[in-house]
């Protein structure tokens, strides 16, 4: 069910999946998309439709961010703290319980903003953090010079004809067999209709100028060592990187580097690069149920 809500004059979109049975009772999910071409809360129908039609007990919410899907997007930079606010304030006027958060991909320096906003309300029992960049970029700080630079050239004409090219058919479709998926054959028909179709509104340039600027790169080494929160690490057996490094890192490798500073980790490779819930849906999901099951079972969450 698509609702809306009001958050500093802006008109954001969710959707509500319900489950009458355990909705009083088991812990929401919070989705968090992903940022680029054509991306939204539709990111996730897929593995939302495999959840309810499994019949498993957890309630989602699924929020458009600022500047994505059918949430306003005015023509400003995005930073991933004015993210972070914004579901702090659907957390806590919309939701109004805690959830387990599940995070896609380089949207994870949005959810650590949030965990750090959400340390008085306790309105996160859990995260799930789905193909993480590798820990290098979320903790070497980019030059905020270098940023702006980028920024202002998205701003100018040359970004605006770029992102033309990049919301084209032939683009999404290269660009998602060489960066994202592990099979090619799975960037299908409903993936690049969804990405033609979430970037038709030119306006959702802004939000993936602002991730291509670099303005999620920051260190945040500290607050993710504070994230006392259970999290699970979920990488891709083909998993690869937007880093500019040469070395190639293992899954296991990204894995074991995010252990070290979790205080309460976890870690478990499954099938596919770097959209699983799209990719290996199935997986995804049984790697989720699991992860809740084992936090019902050791009370941490009840």
């Amino acid at each position: 069910m698509k609702e809306f809500y009001t958050w500093k004059k802006y008109r954001c979109a969710y959707e509500f999946y319900s489950h009458k049975e355990g909705d009083d009772f088991t812990k929401p999910l919070l989705l968090l998309h992903p940022i680029g071409v054509g991306l939204s809360k539709n990111f996730w129908h897929r593995f939302c439709g495999l959840w309810q039609e499994r019949s498993l007990p957890n309630p989602i919410y699924n929020p458009d961010l600022l500047g994505c899907g059918e949430s306003d997007m005015p023509s400003v930079a995005y930073y991933p703290m004015d993210w972070a606010e914004q579901l702090q304030y659907f957390l806590e006027t919309v939701v109004q319980k805690p959830v387990i958060l599940v995070v896609q991909g380089a949207l994870f320096p949005v959810a650590v903003s949030l965990v750090k906003l959400q340390q008085e309300s306790s309105l996160i029992d859990g995260l799930i953090l789905s193909g993480p960049p590798q820990l290098e970029l979320m903790t070497k700080a980019d030059s905020p010079i270098s940023q702006k630079l980028r920024w202002n050239l998205f701003y100018s004409p040359v970004g605006k004809l770029f992102y033309l090219y990049a919301r084209s058919r032939k683009f999404l479709d290269s660009f998602s067999k060489k960066q994202l998926f592990a099979n090619e054959e799975e960037v299908d028909k409903e993936w690049l209709d969804t990405l033609e179709k979430g970037a038709k509104n030119l306006q959702s340039q802004y939000a993936v100028f602002s991730f291509l600027a670099g303005f999620w790169r920051q260190d945040f080494s500290q607050e993710i060592a504070r994230i006392n929160q259970p999290t699970l690490v979920l990488v891709g057996k083909q998993a690869s990187t937007i880093s500019k490094t040469e070395q190639i890192e293992r899954p296991e490798e990204r894995i074991n580097s995010y252990l070290k500073l979790l205080p309460q980790g976890e870690g478990c490779e499954i099938s596919g690069r770097n959209v699983l819930p799209y990719e290996s849906t199935e997986e995804f999901i049984e790697a989720v149920s699991n992860f809740y099951k084992r936090l019902v079972n050791s009370l941490i969450i009840y």
